[in-house]
């Protein structure tokens, strides 16, 4: 580009997969980059992959000055749920624009996906779906599937009645199967796992890997079938889901990746404070304990040592086990039935992990300050610490769940906080009772 050799630059982007196109303008600098690298592209239908597969930053970046009757051009190659999602992110004025110049079932379409909440079964679903009616023979279905191969994921044959409700599901593999004159009501599987129109994406995405399906379809209240999601939008919802979560853990305040990534210092700054002063307020509240056994730490002055050994310990074994519970949460996999057996193997976990710390910083002790007793302190401290942290950890996410608090965002300043607390309390506290023998 710097050196203008604008026909080799064509020929290098239109030879590349059109999502390895989409990382390297990702990747330009500036907006101007962009768009001249995607003008550089010959043909629509990859204009339209490489669009699909851009971040929504970086997207937004290529459409805003594009003109609205070649969004349109490159709308018509991309299924509905994908044009519902891009016509989404665009500014008022440009969606109404491209609203307009779409035909009126097209538009219509769009409208009624994007009138569903966002992150619902109803909002990804893929209306141009491949159904059949159950009377339908073997040989009528192999037809109809010749003829959809621009349909999008025929894996299966949704079986429906006459009233378009969703009756049973075919794999292609039963229709080589079986005789022709086969209607498909007599080979269908009627046990069909699906979705309703407000079903969350997430619970979508764990429907879709708990039962290893390749498709899911999306019905009405009145089970008729309304449209179908695919796997390749839900391993997107996945990256989502785990994104989000990671950065509500991290503090970061937001769920977009991209915001993270393009926002401004100022902006991030904004975002992730809130989750820093939680942290402040509860580390006075840890010097507040220090303080009042300030008397203590006078008498016996190798205890400072290890009060950041005791923190961090701490709050380490609690962020483990709250990790643990929060994906377990997220996932479906720890739920109040079996909370028990969860917590029940944590405290086993964190006991096995106290003894041995609390046996190393014993040692430690003695040999750096050649002192049996403080050994012990430091031991039984080290030991109930963790074994407290380990408790609280696979309580708190459940709790805050049941207080209507996401525990992906309050799990890790809460139980970090929490445990730097309760760990220094319990080792000063100690210290204090047996001091007359540290002395």
């Amino acid at each position: 580009m710097r050196r203008g050799a604008t026909g080799h630059l064509t020929n290098m982007i239109n030879k590349l997969h059109p999502a390895d196109v989409g990382k390297v303008i990702e990747h330009l600098s500036t907006t101007h980059e962009k768009k001249e690298v995607f003008d550089l592209i010959r043909s629509v239908k990859v204009k339209a992959r490489v669009i699909k597969e851009v971040d929504t930053l970086c997207r937004t970046e290529i459409l805003t000055h594009m003109p609205s009757q070649e969004i349109v051009s490159i709308l018509n190659e991309l299924a509905s749920d994908d044009v519902a999602a891009i016509m989404g992110e665009l500014q008022p004025e440009k969606y109404q624009e491209v609203l307009r110049l779409m035909g009126h079932e097209d538009s219509k379409e769009v409208q009624d996906i994007l009138e569903y909440p966002e992150d619902t079964a109803g909002r990804l679903m893929n209306t141009d779906f491949f159904s059949l009616q159950e009377d339908t023979t073997v040989e009528e279905a192999i037809k109809e599937v010749r003829a959809a191969s621009e349909r999008e994921m025929v894996f299966y044959i949704y079986v429906t009645d006459k009233e378009d409700r969703l009756v049973g599901v075919v794999s292609l593999r039963q229709l080589l199967v079986v005789p022709p004159d086969t209607p498909l009501k007599k080979i269908m599987n009627p046990e069909v796992i699906s979705v309703a129109l407000d079903t969350d994406q997430e619970e979508v995405a764990r429907q879709v890997t708990r039962y290893n399906l390749l498709a899911i379809p999306v019905v009405d209240k009145e089970t008729k079938l309304a449209g179908i999601i695919t796997f390749d939008d839900m391993i997107d919802v996945m990256r989502e889901e785990a994104t989000e979560d990671i950065l509500k853990m991290a503090g970061a305040g937001t769920p977009e990746e991209e915001f993270i990534l393009h926002t401004s210092s100022l902006n991030a700054a904004r975002f992730r404070l809130p989750w820093l002063l939680t942290t402040l307020f509860g580390t006075m509240i840890t010097a507040s304990i220090i303080w009042i056994f300030r008397f203590t730490l006078h008498e016996v002055i190798a205890l400072v040592t290890f009060l950041p050994v005791i923190a961090a310990m701490g709050g380490n074994i609690g962020v483990q086990s709250s990790t643990i519970v929060v994906r377990g949460l997220a996932t479906g996999r720890i739920d109040l039935a079996n909370l028990w057996r969860v917590a029940a193997r944590e405290l086993k976990v964190g006991t096995l992990m106290a003894l041995a710390c609390g046996l190393a910083l014993s040692l430690a002790a003695y040999l750096w300050h050649g002192h049996v007793m403080l050994g012990v302190v430091l031991g039984s401290a080290m030991f109930f610490a963790i074994t407290v942290a380990a408790i609280m950890g696979t309580l708190a996410p459940v709790v805050l769940k049941k207080l209507n608090f996401d525990p992906a965002i309050s799990s890790g300043p809460f139980v970090t906080t929490a445990n730097d607390i309760t760990g220094i309390a319990i080792y000063l506290a100690l210290a204090t009772y047996l001091l007359h023998y540290l002395k």
